[in-house]
């Protein structure tokens, strides 16, 4: 027997995702973006360790009686950190780093909420299309490998050795500090590919054939300026992760001068780069000096940090000379600017001994750098076939 024809009212598939997810998207790439911001200023106050228990659902609320104050505190004495950093740190200044943390934890919370039930909400609707249900759900679990990464990284700062090796610092290892900030630039780059596209798509899908600017974009000049673009945005990107390794280490406090490294010197001397302590007793992991010696790594970030900025310089000074379109022109321009500006503020922080309100700044362009070197990229990627 012949199959039953369809509903002759029965709608069709959207071949996009509706122009709320796009825009939702966006919004969500701006909490990352200030939840980054704020986390940067939780360690730089030296907050992140004042919560020493992960309670997802009952942590959410302040303490706010004399007693629940007095039985935190008492909790967090019992770990490294108050015998070697905040030393005999009075209960009101115990308070604000433990608000720093707090506040930290509730918008990294509230951005799940804010994440999940639309997401769930626009799968169930149907405004997302198989291939956004998929990229919805790979981003969910970014989020979610995040929050526990964060208590991972957290745990590194409240090992009770800490306090039992006199040359030992309470702090969060850099390598989880790292992971942790890998997973938010993933998170806030993938949220805004995605919002970017999804709104592109909507406005092909509007608009007559863009057969001008497609043939634009597929121009070969322009595909290799694409390609050289995708690359830059991965140095930038391995940059800011440097500049975790650094924050982590407090490298950051170190040859506070620049270009120079140790008054007349270029570089530190040799012994201070390459130094037996860091191998731990075994010869064959001379290597840890590449992330564990506070001299070295600084010296990586610097080098890592000028390759980029030239990098930056030679491909702005590449496309201007390309038949972009404007949107893209705008975002290399912008991408330029911001890469001027974070040499001048990490120089600007390093030189002033890592005062809070520099090193923030620092931070939060960065992430305002990787984002115009994704919306470049975007701008110039070859405009999708809407059915």
């Amino acid at each position: 027997a012949a199959p039953a024809p369809a509903p002759v009212d029965a709608p069709a598939p959207a071949p996009v995702d509706a122009p709320i997810v796009g825009y939702w998207s966006l919004f969500c790439a701006s909490m990352v973006f200030g939840i980054v911001v704020w986390g940067g200023l939780t360690r730089l106050t030296e907050s992140g360790l004042s919560i020493v228990e992960w309670k997802p659902i009952t942590g959410v609320r302040l303490p706010t009686s004399d007693r629940e104050w007095d039985d935190e505190f008492a909790k967090y004495k019992r770990f490294p950190e108050y015998h070697k950093v905040h030393i005999g740190i009075s209960l009101d200044d115990f308070k604000r780093i433990y608000f720093m943390e707090w506040f930290h934890r509730n918008i990294g919370r509230l951005f799940g909420v804010v994440y999940l039930v639309p997401a769930v909400w626009f799968v169930a609707s149907g405004r997302v299309t198989r291939a956004g249900r998929a990229k919805l759900a790979g981003m969910g679990g970014l989020l979610l490998a995040q929050g526990a990464m964060g208590w991972y990284m957290v745990t590194s700062g409240l090992d009770h050795a800490l306090a039992e090796r006199a040359d030992a610092v309470p702090r969060v290892s850099q390598y989880r500090l790292a992971a942790h900030l890998a997973l938010a630039y993933m998170l806030y780059a993938g949220l805004s590919l995605h919002g970017w596209g999804v709104l592109r798509a909507n406005r092909l899908a509007r608009s007559a054939p863009a057969a001008a600017l497609r043939a634009q974009l597929e121009l070969p000049q322009v595909a290799a300026f694409r390609r050289r673009i995708a690359a830059a945005a991965l140095l930038v990107a391995g940059t800011c992760l440097s500049g975790a390794m650094v924050a982590g280490l407090d490298a950051g406090l170190l040859y506070n001068e620049f270009p120079l490294m140790g008054g007349d010197r270029v570089l530190p001397p040799w012994r201070e780069l390459w130094h037996e302590y860091y191998a731990r007793g075994n010869a064959d992991a001379m290597w840890r000096n590449l992330t564990e010696n506070p001299a070295l790594v600084q010296l990586e970030h610097r080098v890592l940090a000028m390759s980029t900025f030239f990098v930056l310089s030679a491909l702005w000074w590449q496309g201007r000379r390309l038949p972009l379109p404007g949107p893209a022109r705008r975002a290399l321009h912008a991408m330029y600017a911001l890469a001027a500006l974070q040499v001048g503020l990490g120089v600007s922080t390093l030189v002033n001994g890592v005062p809070i309100a520099n090193a923030s700044a620092h931070q939060a362009n960065s992430v305002l750098l990787l984002a115009a070197a994704l919306r470049l990229f975007h701008t110039l990627r070859p405009l999708p076939r809407i059915r």
